[in-house]
């Protein structure tokens, strides 16, 4: 399922919403580049919902988006907007002595 975010031409291309029309190009050909060969960094591009996998077709689209001025206004918009990523889970933190006490006489310490 496609929508506004996950197939944004500016996550696709990696570039913030600002970029100029030559960054555009640039990116968009190195991208082309890299597809082709193979270069697994190239493969995915990350949004708000999450690793996406690009393809050279996804690249020559958004670039071609990029192009029309109203699609990339409505691009910038969505980019500019777009929620945050969702953040990795944090790590589990042991519990304190303080939180569980007795716990080092229940294993045998002694103090």
């Amino acid at each position: 399922m496609s929508t506004p975010i996950a197939d944004n031409p500016f996550f696709v291309l990696g570039l913030a919403p600002d970029a100029s029309r030559i960054e555009v190009e640039r990116e968009a050909q190195k991208l082309l580049g890299m597809l082709e060969l193979a270069f697994p960094e190239a493969r995915t591009y990350a949004t708000p919902l999450g690793p996406r996998t690009r393809t050279p077709e996804a690249v020559r689209a958004a670039v071609a988006a990029l192009r029309d001025p109203y699609r990339r206004l409505v691009a910038e918009l969505w980019a500019r907007h777009a929620p945050e990523g969702r953040p990795a889970a944090p790590a589990a933190r042991p519990p304190d002595d303080e939180e569980r006490p007795g716990l080092r006489r229940a294993l045998g310490w002694r103090p």
